[in-house]
């Protein structure tokens, strides 16, 4: 017996009626397709990116530099009647923020004081606050860049930018409000 001959392959496609339409995607794979068209054309871009921008010289860029002593986050300021060390921290931080900051010298020629000078200007001479305050602001340093701090001066000299360290003396001010000292 033989075995007929199966029958040729039609290279023209089947008639409009017998096709069936594909069913409708769902959001799972519409999301999906998109998801795989932004990824593609987000890959196009950075390497887009780093074509036209291979050939600039860019310092980099710290964010203590980008970032502004405003907070991003509204905060409510110690009361300065509320405890001593607190009062006299925010005092601290307010002169420096109006008076200015230095560093290298207590105070400088046009007023500006560092941490310790504005500390002891408006501790008003009484040693035992002004040595609460130190060690509240010590604590505050340390805990942010360790025991390797030994000073407050030898803190505030190293910054080049008052950002840091009224941001600290902030801190601190607002520590021994919670504190209750």
């Amino acid at each position: 017996m033989t075995t007929p001959a199966p029958a040729p392959a039609s290279t023209t496609p089947p008639p409009a009626a017998a096709r069936t339409p594909a069913p409708p995607l769902t959001l799972e794979e519409r999301l999906a397709l998109t998801g795989a068209a932004m990824t593609a054309r987000l890959a196009e871009a950075a390497v887009a990116y780093e074509v036209n921008t291979a050939h600039l010289a860019v310092d980099p860029v710290h964010l203590a530099d980008v970032v502004t002593t405003v907070p991003l986050t509204p905060h409510l300021a110690p009361r300065p009647d509320r405890t001593p060390v607190a009062g006299l921290l925010y005092a601290t931080h307010q002169r420096l923020v109006s008076g200015g900051w230095c560093k290298g010298a207590y105070t400088d020629t046009d007023g500006a004081h560092c941490i310790l000078g504005a500390l002891r200007a408006e501790s008003g001479g009484n040693h035992r606050l002004e040595q609460h305050a130190i060690d509240v602001l010590m604590d505050v340093i340390r805990a942010e860049f360790g025991d390797a701090v030994d000073t407050i001066p030898s803190f505030n000299d190293a910054w080049a930018h008052p950002r840091t360290p009224l941001r600290l003396v902030d801190t601190a001010a607002r520590r021994a409000d919670a504190r209750g000292l």
